[in-house]
C-alpha cells in the first residue's frame, strides 16, 4: 500500500508538471513572437508591452476562482477548461489583425495559463510534506523547461507559416493539458493515499525554524500576517525583473548588436536556466530551510543581472549569455519554495487560494515587467533599467534574512 501510494503521489506529479509546461508557453514563448507580432501588425514596443501585462494580468487573476473551485471540488473540471483556454488563446492569437486582438485572445490563453498554474503548483503541496520542495521544483520547472523545446520551432516557422505555427503551438499544449483533467486528483481528508514516510529519509528542514501550522489559514487571516506582505513585496520584485528578463531577453541582446544565434541562445537558455533553478534549489531547499534559500538566490539573481550588462555592453557574448541565464536560475526557485511555505505556514487545506491570492504580486510585477520596463527602457535607456532591476532584486533578497514562520509569532487565533 505504501509504495503504492509513493508511485501514485510521483505519477501525479509528472502529470502536473506537464500541464504546467503547457501553460507556461504563452510566458516564455513570448520573447520569440512578439518580434514576428510587430512586424506582422506593425505594433509599437510600447503596445507589445501592453500585450504581455494585459496576459499577466489575467493569467494572475484567473488562479484565485480556479483555486477557490479546485480546495472545495477537485482539480478535474478547472483543468479541463484551462487546457480549452490555452488552445483557443493561441488559434486566436494566429488569426488576428489587429494589437487590440492580440491582446483579447493572449489574455483568453492567459486566463487558461493561469488556471493551470495554480492547480498544477499546489498538486504537491496537497500530496506531499517530507519532499515538497523537491515535487514543487520538479512541477514549477517545467513552466520554463517543455518551452525549451517549442522556442525553435517557434522562431522557425514564424516567418514562414505564422499561423500554422501558432495553431500547431495551440493545440499540441492544449491536448497536453487536457491529459490532466483524467488524471489529477486531490487526497480526500479521510483517505491515507496522502503523504508518508518513505523509508529511511530524514525529515525536510520545512522551514529555517522547523515551525509549521497546525490550523488552517483563510486567505483573510492570511493577509493579517506581516509574513504574508514580505512575501508579497518579494514576489512584486521578482516577477518585475524576471518578466522583464523573460519578455525582453531577445530585445536586450539584439540592443548589443549580438548575431543572430546569441539571440536563439539567450531565450533558450533563459528558460532551460528558469526550469534548473527551480527543480536544482528547491529540493535543496527541503534541506537548507526555504526562508534562507530563498534570501541567498534572489540577492544572487541581482547580481548576475547587473553582471549581464556589463557583459553586454563590452560585447562579451559568451559570459553575457551565461549570466542572463545565471540571473534566471537563480530568480526561479521562489516558485518552488513560496507554495511549501504557504503550506508550512497557513495550512494545507486552502493552500491553494492562499496561494493565489499571494500570487497576485504578479499583477504588479506584470506591469513593472510590462509596460513600465518599456516606458522605462524608452526613457533611460536597456542598460540603466536592467541595472535597477538588478539593485531591486538584491535589496529585496536581503530583507528575506528577516522571515521567520507565522507561528513563531502567536498562535492562530
Amino acid at each position: 500500500m505504501l509504495h503504492r501510494s509513493v508511485r501514485t503521489r510521483w505519477l501525479l506529479v509528472l502529470v502536473a508538471a506537464a500541464g504546467m509546461g503547457a501553460a507556461g508557453s504563452y510566458q516564455f514563448v513570448w520573447s520569440s513572437l512578439r518580434p514576428a507580432l510587430g512586424m506582422r501588425l506593425g505594433a509599437s514596443e510600447a503596445a507589445l508591452g501592453t500585450v504581455y501585462t494585459v496576459y499577466l494580468v489575467a493569467q494572475t487573476l484567473s488562479q484565485f476562482p480556479a483555486g477557490w473551485f479546485r480546495d472545495r471540488y477537485g482539480p478535474r473540471l478547472p483543468v479541463a477548461v484551462g487546457a480549452v483556454l490555452l488552445a483557443v488563446g493561441y488559434l486566436g492569437t494566429g488569426v488576428a489583425t489587429a494589437t487590440w486582438q492580440v491582446t483579447l485572445w493572449y489574455a483568453v490563453g492567459g486566463v487558461g495559463a493561469g488556471t493551470l498554474y495554480t492547480i498544477a503548483v499546489n498538486t504537491p503541496v496537497k500530496w506531499f510534506t517530507e519532499r515538497r520542495g523537491l515535487a514543487t521544483g520538479i512541477v514549477t520547472m517545467a513552466y520554463g523547461g517543455l518551452s525549451v523545446l517549442f522556442i525553435p520551432f517557434v522562431r522557425d516557422g514564424l516567418a514562414t507559416d505564422f499561423f500554422g505555427t501558432v495553431a500547431t503551438l495551440g493545440l499540441v499544449t492544449g491536448a497536453i493539458a487536457f491529459a490532466g483533467a483524467l488524471v489529477l486528483r486531490d487526497p480526500s481528508p479521510s483517505s491515507d493515499d496522502g503523504d508518508e514516510s518513505e523509508g529511511d529519509e530524514s525529515p525536510d528542514a520545512v522551514s529555517d525554524q522547523t515551525a509549521t501550522a497546525d490550523e488552517t489559514y483563510t486567505w483573510r487571516e492570511a493577509a493579517r500576517t506581516w509574513q504574508f506582505w514580505l512575501l508579497y513585496a518579494m514576489l512584486v520584485v521578482v516577477n518585475a525583473v524576471g518578466l522583464m528578463l523573460i519578455g525582453k531577453a531577445v530585445a536586450f541582446a539584439d540592443q548589443f548588436g549580438m548575431p543572430a544565434a546569441v539571440l536563439t541562445a539567450a531565450a533558450s537558455v533563459v528558460a532551460l536556466a528558469d526550469s534548473a533553478g527551480l527543480l536544482a534549489i528547491g529540493g535543496l531547499s527541503d534541506r537548507l530551510g526555504r526562508e534562507r534559500t530563498a534570501a541567498a538566490t534572489v540577492t544572487l539573481s541581482g547580481v548576475a543581472v547587473a553582471l549581464a550588462v556589463w557583459t553586454g555592453a563590452t560585447q562579451r557574448a559568451l559570459p553575457f549569455v551565461v549570466l542572463l541565464g545565471a540571473a534566471a536560475f537563480f530568480r526561479s526557485p521562489v516558485f518552488s519554495i513560496v507554495p511549501s511555505l504557504v503550506g508550512e505556514y497557513y495550512g494545507q487545506a486552502r493552500s491553494s487560494e492562499n496561494y493565489a491570492i499571494l500570487y497576485t504580486a504578479k499583477v504588479w510585477g506584470g506591469i513593472g515587467g510590462g509596460v513600465v520596463a518599456s516606458l522605462l527602457i524608452t526613457r533611460v535607456g536597456w542598460s540603466t533599467a536592467f541595472l535597477l532591476g538588478a539593485v531591486a532584486l538584491s535589496a529585496v533578497g536581503l530583507s528575506l534574512t528577516r522571515l521567520r514562520p507565522v507561528a513563531s509569532d502567536s498562535s492562530h487565533g
